[in-house]
């Protein structure tokens, strides 16, 4: 990961609504969610949930696949597995900190 597709996944995130709705998707892997479950959930407009999944899908954090006429919106964990190894790879400057192989892997 470069720092500009950092930037850009952070920035995704940086929105309350944003975090919201990836906490949801990821509590929600590997299935995933449909748009109506979402807006149900977390009590967000349909017009408005839509504008921030986009945003989701633009930063790579989130994925949609078409099921039948549904979508279903899932998490990109592998994206935020190389975003948290982007932001700590530096950590401790290499001298003595938890080894990168024992670090919290986010996926499902």
């Amino acid at each position: 990961m470069n720092e500009k597709d950092a930037v850009a996944a952070l920035a995704a995130l940086a929105q309350e609504a944003r975090l919201r709705i990836f906490r949801a998707l990821v509590g929600a892997a590997p299935v995933g969610m449909t748009p109506s479950a979402l807006s149900a959930m977390l009590d967000i407009p349909s017009s408005t949930l839509s504008f921030h999944l986009k945003e989701l899908i633009h930063a790579g954090l989130v994925s949609a696949e078409r099921d039948g006429r549904s979508l279903i919106y899932r998490p990109e964990m592998a994206r935020m597995d190389t975003l948290l190894g982007y932001l700590t790879d530096h950590c401790c400057q290499a001298s003595g900190c938890t080894p990168r192989a024992t670090r919290r892997s986010t996926r499902c």
